[in-house]
């Protein structure tokens, strides 16, 4: 049988990971210049953890691991004077551990669970890769890296302040253009009570939160489903038909004017938007965006997302994204710890990117070999490896084909592993001391002492 792999999953090749190490160390150094501290936690979570915590379609799309052994005999074992149909089906009986959908609510855990040994405001990242039981597409994927940057432990609107000058930077560093959306989900609180549906909340951000995917007509049609009468529908679709006003912070907060929740939400997007607006030079990158809701439950107020503005991507989706929580903590027993967050979605980025073509400017190929030193035998062999280690504790990355193969099997494996530099030491090199280079880009050739070789390669 031809082997495969699962759908949604992917293998990556020497040149792909080149080049999506560039994307986690540009994401890295950023965190670390603002003086974020990296963790890691388990791949799989208990699930008592992880349900509940994403909503009802969130807990559809979590991978559930069966329990090891033969769950259903113990099952079988425990109930045998009983029918199966008797005492029903319930996923805990044969799972008790899922993969982890985010690195959210796994940090939260962390937190509550490591808090004797923590200094707060704790400002930390992560970077690993999550999985989600979602139905695999263009930019979906079911298992997926996320670069997580989180502050918990204060209040100040600063954080997010610096998270979108992190966003900011980083898509510099990366050469392309994003407009960064936000909202705030004490408006979108406000909304709700405003028309009278204060129970529905979940209901209507999950329904706004899909605009973009399904349409203004199909968003009405899932929250009447729901139960919002035909006043209630009429005043949401004047509110979605508000995003393309000039002014619709001044129309909204009128709106929202009996509303104190609703107004402490604008007070707050227009602090953060003040805040960018003196530290970015760039004047498109901050949008408000009234249709943003994100559909995790656990956000209270700001809600960040980052799409792609550069007219040489067609890309649509998010590609970073995030909020604030104030009680996320709470549900495993530290209550009244608010934290606020980003997620950079590398496997997205790396997409645009390549659309983009970005990664040709940038030079970067699956060669991490910048010298690689011909096989001519036993002799030869001897005197390239002491170079070789010269080369390498100057830093440089090299190595020598194993075999004394013929020479257009040696050149060959150069050129498809993007090699730029061939030396060929024989028996008069060895003599004289000089190496022969071969520049596998011009192809011309020069002899130059080990000194000079180490010179050039380092520049």
């Amino acid at each position: 049988m031809k082997p495969s792999i699962p759908k949604g999953t992917r293998d990556f090749s020497p040149t792909e990971m080149v080049r999506r190490n560039f994307i986690f160390d540009t994401i890295k150094s950023v965190y670390q210049k603002f003086g974020f501290k990296q963790i890691e936690t388990p791949a799989m979570e208990n699930l008592s953890t992880l349900e509940g915590k994403y909503g009802e379609e969130g807990d559809k799309l979590l991978f559930r691991i069966i329990n090891s052994g033969d769950p259903f005999q113990s099952i079988k074992e425990k109930h045998k004077e009983e029918k199966i149909s008797d005492f029903g089906f319930r996923v805990s009986n044969f799972a008790e551990k899922g993969l982890r959908y985010d690195l959210t609510v796994p940090f939260a855990r962390y937190v509550v669970m490591h808090q004797n040994e923590i200094t707060f405001p704790f400002k930390r990242y992560q970077m690993q890769p999550v999985w989600r039981a979602d139905r695999p597409q263009k930019g979906r994927y079911r298992e997926f890296y996320q670069c997580d940057a989180d502050v918990i432990g204060s209040t100040s609107l600063l954080n997010e302040v610096e998270l979108i000058q992190i966003i900011d930077e980083v898509f510099a560093k990366l050469g392309v253009g994003v407009t960064v959306k936000i909202n705030n989900r004490k408006i979108l609180s406000g909304i709700a009570e405003v028309i009278g549906e204060e129970d529905k909340i979940i209901d209507i951000t999950v329904a706004i939160d899909k605009l973009d995917k399904i349409g203004v007509d199909k968003v009405i049609e899932e929250l009447k489903a729901k139960g919002l009468n035909d006043s209630s529908l009429e005043k949401v679709t004047w509110l979605i038909g508000l995003q393309k006003e000039n002014d619709k912070i001044a129309a909204l907060e009128k709106f929202l004017s009996l509303s104190s929740v609703g107004l402490k939400g604008i007070e707050e997007v227009k602090e953060v938007s003040s805040f960018i607006t003196r530290l970015t030079s760039n004047s498109s990158l901050l949008e408000f965006d009234l249709t943003l809701a994100r559909g995790l439950n656990y956000y209270t107020g700001s809600i960040i997302e980052v799409k792609v503005n550069d007219p040489r991507s067609t890309f649509t989706s998010s590609i970073c994204g995030g909020g604030r929580y104030d009680d996320l903590t709470g549900i495993f027993g530290l209550p009244n710890v608010s934290g606020v967050g980003i997620s950079f979605g590398v496997d997205r980025i790396y997409d645009v990117m390549d659309e983009m073509k970005l990664f040709d400017e940038l030079k970067l190929s699956g060669a991490t070999t910048k010298i690689i030193f011909v096989n001519f035998g036993n002799e030869e062999e001897k005197y390239c490896l002491g170079l070789l280690k010269q080369i390498r504790n100057a830093g440089i990355n090299g190595e020598i084909y194993p075999d004394a193969s013929k020479m257009k099997k040696q050149m060959g494996y150069a050129d498809d592993n993007k090699i730029p530099f061939v030396c060929l030491v024989g028996s008069d090199e060895i003599k004289s001391g000089q190496l022969t280079l071969k520049d596998m880009t011009s192809g011309e050739q020069e002899k130059i002492s080990i000194e000079g070789l180490i010179s050039k390669l380092q520049q």
